[in-house]
């Protein structure tokens, strides 16, 4: 199996699924209906690798988005046909490389487009961006028209229109006034510009809001398995697993500090597993002192203590026949239990997104 990076990949690695990829992609499909799929594949395509996700992705793709000029010529390097959307705001020094690679930018300002326009190709792409309340990127809305004018006047052409839901998981209220002032504009701006894509939903907003689809959904978690919203996470099949090798068995009395600042004291006799894994790694280190677990031998073994750089210990008090070598799993399957990517996420006080973007250079990949 190929590894990457070079590392040695028995201590902590991380497996994805392809197969799972190519499921989820065919539900995510189905809940956008007629709609086009955006995958947003940045910050290594969400830690799941960019390359190796995008070429199981890209038959059923019409376009990428990724964050950044580097990102784009990353993907482009095995991605050679699809378009590739910059999500992010470009530095106007990126510019020349943006239209010469055919990268798309995001433009949210006429003095954006007229930057642009100074070196890029004639008819080169772009995605304007409208806000209707994220507070990010974006014209605000009464500004949209001025700005489209004044663009049809430069060499550019318009690849595609977008807005971006702020809390589409958790604020139906807020995202319905999201949606409702996008769709006035948009009784508009389909008249100004009749043909241009349009892409408002991302994973959360095609599962419950797939009226909106318009053209494209620009969906991005939800492509790696994970549901923001949980009544839909049985449609789909988490693609990455994060497993690590038992290093070291150690026999603990009672009364034991473990870690530092000796946080978990034993309260028995307790054999304890060490795993070579750490913050280091993106294991958080907010997981210390939260009941986090560890999948060994199909049983849940409880974290002990504070998760230091390179290592984690764990109680195998109740496992039988471990041993050094064995397999733990940090997130994924293993017998007949699993630990998702949502559950280490929430009690390390964090998101899943975070959880899979943490994941170091540190860590073996391998693709099945």
């Amino acid at each position: 199996m190929p590894y990457h990076p070079a590392t040695l990949p028995m201590r902590t690695w991380v497996e994805v699924d392809h197969s799972a990829l190519r499921h989820n992609l065919k539900a995510v499909q189905k809940m956008a209906g007629k709609a086009g799929i955006m995958a947003v594949v940045k910050a290594n395509g969400y830690g799941h690798g960019l390359n190796e996700v995008s070429s199981t992705l890209s038959p059923g793709v019409e376009v990428f988005a990724v964050a950044s000029l580097g990102e784009g010529i990353q993907l482009r390097r095995t991605e050679k046909r699809k378009p590739i959307l910059l999500l992010s705001a470009a530095l106007p020094s990126e510019y020349r490389d943006i239209g010469r690679k055919g990268f798309i930018p995001t433009i949210s300002t006429i003095k954006e487009a007229e930057f642009y326009a100074q070196t890029a190709p004639v008819g080169a792409p772009i995605h304007f961006k409208i806000d209707t309340g994220m507070g990010r990127l974006g014209a605000q809305p009464e500004q949209t028209f001025a700005i489209l004018r004044k663009l049809r006047k430069l060499p550019l052409t318009l690849h595609s229109i977008s807005t971006h839901l702020a809390s589409a998981d958790s604020n139906e209220t807020a995202t319905q006034g999201q949606l409702k002032c996008f769709e006035e504009l948009l009784s508009y701006l389909r008249e100004f510009e009749t043909k241009v894509p349009i892409h408002i939903l991302n994973s959360a907003g095609t599962m419950l809001f797939p009226t909106h689809a318009h053209d494209l959904v620009r969906v991005g978690l939800a492509l790696y398995g994970i549901s923001p919203v949980q009544k839909f996470q049985k449609l789909l099949k988490p693609a990455l697993s994060w497993k690590a090798s038992v290093t070291f068995l150690n026999e603990l009395p009672k009364g034991h500090g473990i870690s530092y600042g000796s946080t978990y004291t034993t309260p028995r006799a307790m054999r304890v597993a060490v795993l070579p894994v750490g913050y280091a790694d993106g294991y958080p280190r907010h997981l210390s002192g939260k009941s986090a677990s560890i999948l060994i031998k199909g049983k849940r073994c409880p974290l002990l203590g504070r998760v230091t750089m390179d290592q984690i210990m764990v109680d195998v008090s109740a496992i039988k026949g471990i041993k050094v070598g064995d397999e733990a799993v940090l997130v994924g399957k293993q017998g007949k239990d699993e630990i998702t990517a949502t559950e280490v996420a929430k009690k390390a006080d964090t998101i899943p997104w975070h959880l899979f973007c943490g994941i170091t250079g540190r860590v073996a990949y391998i693709y099945k």
